[in-house]
């Protein structure tokens, strides 16, 4: 795998890991909010066992993405298109999670042509979402982000530079206390080692020369993502964790039922961050399993 950088048509350069192979089929990943390019590393081995391509980016703003002031959850499809144009790849599946999940979504439904399926993990639903109560069972943090984001750039700048500035410091041993309570038992128990080591470096890295990424995503997560949800007719496969505070089950149970032929998956005793860990292998399985069936 390599770091590389890819430059858009419009002069704006994306942060990029790609995997090795030389399959024209690839495994597009969108990180979570905030997140970078390497997120999903750890996957690339097992995608590349199943014969595609891995590929991860930074969302514009995060790490050497060039910011993409005003971007909306749907400018990331623009951005795939030319990113998997520029390294040959035909068609692809998608994955991500957390505030990677909409953009997921967002590829399933906009490429019907090229995405093959999806794979949202842990991710929030539509703000405004009808019949959904928002921030049942959801931790405070991500209450008061979402609050902030609603309130415009201003705000949720000013909570960040607050409540975000830790993240651009932190190290493996301080991800627990500084998510507190937000972490059930589970992803207390997978927040250490290597794992924390690894997500801790690219939380750094994602915000090592702004908060802008982070500003952008949470702005868009409150505005209309610019995908029907009701006219997806891509395999969707929708993953949340049973115990998950800053995303609670409530949100992917709604999608699921609000995309045509989604799969809920609800695993139980897992959390925000557990989930994608415990559950890697029977989420790459049934995804490509489903999509080439």
């Amino acid at each position: 795998m390599e770091f590389m950088t890819v430059t858009l048509s419009d002069g704006r350069v994306l942060d990029v890991l790609a995997g090795g192979g030389g399959s024209r089929t690839g495994l597009l990943f969108h990180h979570g909010t905030p997140g970078n390019s390497p997120r999903y590393r750890s996957w690339f081995d097992a995608v590349e066992a199943h014969g595609l391509r891995p590929v991860g980016y930074s969302r514009p703003g995060y790490a050497t993405s060039t910011r993409h002031p005003g971007r909306t959850v749907a400018s990331a499809v623009a951005d795939s298109v030319e990113l998997l144009d520029q390294l040959g790849i035909d068609d692809f599946y998608s994955v991500g999670g957390s505030g990677g999940g909409p953009h997921v979504i967002a590829c399933a439904g906009l490429l019907p042509d090229r995405c093959r399926g999806a794979a949202a993990l842990v991710t929030i639903a539509p703000w405004g979402a009808p019949g959904l109560d928002y921030f049942a069972a959801m931790a405070d943090i991500n209450i008061d982000e979402f609050q902030a984001s609603l309130a415009g750039e201003w705000e949720i700048r000013e909570l960040l530079a607050v409540e975000g500035e830790p993240f651009r410091h932190i190290t493996g041993a301080d991800m627990v206390a500084q998510l507190g309570d937000a972490l059930p038992a589970a992803d207390q128990a997978v927040a250490t080692g290597e794992w924390a080591e690894h997500e801790s470096y690219g939380l750094r890295r994602a915000l090592e020369h702004s908060l802008d990424g982070w500003v952008d995503d949470d702005l868009a997560f409150v505005q209309p993502w610019g995908v029907d949800l009701a006219a997806i007719r891509v395999p969707v496969h929708i993953w949340q964790g049973e115990l998950d505070r800053l995303v609670p089950w409530s949100h992917g149970q709604w999608l699921a039922e609000h995309i045509p032929g989604a799969r809920f998956n609800l695993a139980a005793g897992q959390g925000h961050f557990s989930l994608g860990v415990a559950n890697r292998d029977q989420i790459l399985d049934d995804l490509l399993g489903a999509a080439a069936s």
